[in-house]
C-alpha cells in the first residue's frame, strides 16, 4: 500500500477534520458608514462613466459616418456595445454588493 493511501486511511480513522468550527459571518467594517459611502460613490461613478462612454461612442459613430471614416464608425459601434455591457455588469453588481453587505449587518 502506498504511503499516501496509508496517510489518507489514517486521517479517515482519526477524524481530525470533524473538529473544524464554522464561524458566523462578521461585518469587517464594524458598521462603518464610510465603507457604504465609498461603495455608493463607486457604483454611481461606474454608471456615470458608462453613460459618458455611450454618448461619446454615439458621437464617434456620427462623426465617422459623416466624414466618411468607416474605422471611426466601427470603433463607435464597438464602444457603444461595450459601454452598454458595462452598464449591465454594474447594474447586476449593485444588488450583489447590497446583498453581501446586508447579510453581514
Amino acid at each position: 500500500m502506498s504511503l499516501t493511501l496509508q496517510a489518507v486511511h489514517h486521517l479517515a480513522d482519526v477524524h481530525y477534520l470533524a473538529d473544524i468550527q464554522n464561524p458566523a459571518p462578521a461585518d469587517p467594517t464594524n458598521g462603518s458608514k464610510g465603507a457604504n459611502l465609498l461603495l455608493s460613490y463607486a457604483k454611481w461613478g461606474a454608471l456615470i462613466a458608462c453613460a459618458v462612454a455611450a454618448v461619446v461612442s454615439g458621437g464617434l459613430m456620427g462623426i465617422g459616418h459623416l466624414s466618411n471614416r468607416p474605422d471611426s464608425a466601427e470603433k463607435g459601434k464597438r464602444s457603444l456595445v461595450w459601454s452598454l455591457g458595462g452598464v449591465i455588469v454594474t447594474a447586476c453588481a449593485i444588488p450583489v454588493v447590497n446583498t453581501v453587505f446586508g447579510a453581514a449587518a
